[in-house]
């Protein structure tokens, strides 16, 4: 028997008056590779946060991929409530397709809208033994260095973007980074799509002398795959930005701006900012990194902005088709 139309009426009625507790609120993180246990324990603080002050139980759900892919991914159709990615022009690319955050997205919260930073660095194994201390070293001959694509990875992106401009600020012209690049990626065996295949190939498949990695990656390698490995630290290397974002027409369509917005917010609050440090994420707040400088050594960064003119600059110039990355992985397998 169908419901008559008073019942219906009943229900809905019903299901407003249900308490707070009673009620599901979920959202979608849709994030990079390598940032998977880092979220799960924001997750559960912000979650037990929400809990207590607002008297609804959450369901958080994360999704995970190399970066490009998943912003690619929202673009074409998933529901991410929030995306955080650890470069702008993945962000910036839902702005250019289909106008799914504003232009000006990274004005909405501090830092240019990144809580949280890293560097590059590279692992080796276990007492270094082909003596890697700087990224030239990765393009001599006879070494294997693992990075993911660059073009689905934003931490093969930034792999690149180190080497290139770690060279340049050495005194090399672009010339020359150009073709220390073209080196290191003919030593490059198989290109992975994101960084935690890069990782699987390395730590488990055993192949290659060197995998490059954000430094917020490396302990977790120990921790899963044992003390089979060492992290060096170039003089040089690039300073990785964390941005976030909501999905403004998703949240909007979805009812979870308020939500969204403060998942986000929470990411800069000190409890936030220290489960970043714990998971070895760069917190921006000064007081949190100087009391967890231990787990942060003091290294020269450069930024995107400084030596290559932007994420926007840098995508058109080094990673659309035809660019000088395309151009470089058509000289390193002749």
């Amino acid at each position: 028997m169908f419901p008559t139309r008073r019942s219906l009426i009943a229900s809905f009625a019903l299901a407003l008056a249900l308490p707070a507790q009673a009620q599901q609120t979920t959202l979608l993180n849709v994030s990079y590779d390598v940032s998977r246990e880092f979220y799960k324990d924001l997750n559960a603080a912000f979650a037990a946060d929400w809990k207590q002050r607002k008297g609804q139980s959450l369901t958080l759900n994360q999704s995970h991929g190399g970066s490009s892919k998943q912003a690619r991914s929202v673009v074409d159709g998933l529901e991410a409530d929030v995306i955080t990615m650890n470069q702008h022009n993945d962000i910036d690319l839902l702005a250019q397709r289909g106008g799914l955050v504003p232009a000006d997205w990274a004005k909405r919260l501090p830092h240019n809208s990144a809580p949280t930073t890293s560097v590059s660095v590279i692992l080796v194994r276990k007492g270094n033994p082909k003596n890697i201390r700087e990224w030239t070293d990765l393009g001599r001959p006879g070494l294997q260095v693992i990075i993911p694509n660059p073009k689905t990875s934003g931490n093969g992106r930034y792999t690149y973007l180190a080497a290139w401009g770690a060279a340049v600020k050495n005194g090399v012209s672009h010339d020359a980074a150009k073709a220390l690049v073209t080196r290191i990626f003919a030593n490059v065996p198989v290109l992975d799509g994101g960084g935690r295949g890069a990782t699987t190939t390395f730590a488990q498949r055993n192949l290659g002398d060197a995998l490059v990695t954000f430094e917020s990656e490396a302990p977790l390698i120990t921790k899963e795959f044992g003390d089979h490995f060492e992290v060096v630290y170039p003089r040089r290397t690039i300073l990785a930005e964390n941005p976030v974002s909501v999905v403004d027409k998703v949240v909007d369509r979805r009812g979870t701006r308020a939500l969204a917005e403060a998942y986000l917010q929470y990411l800069y609050s000190p409890v936030g900012q220290e489960i970043a440090a714990k998971h070895h994420l760069r917190p921006r707040d000064p007081k949190v990194l100087a009391q967890q400088a231990k787990r942060f050594p003091k290294v020269e960064t450069f930024t995107v902005d400084e030596v290559f003119g932007g994420w926007t600059q840098a995508q058109k110039e080094h990673f659309n088709d035809g660019g000088l990355y395309d151009q470089i992985i058509g000289a390193a397998k002749r």
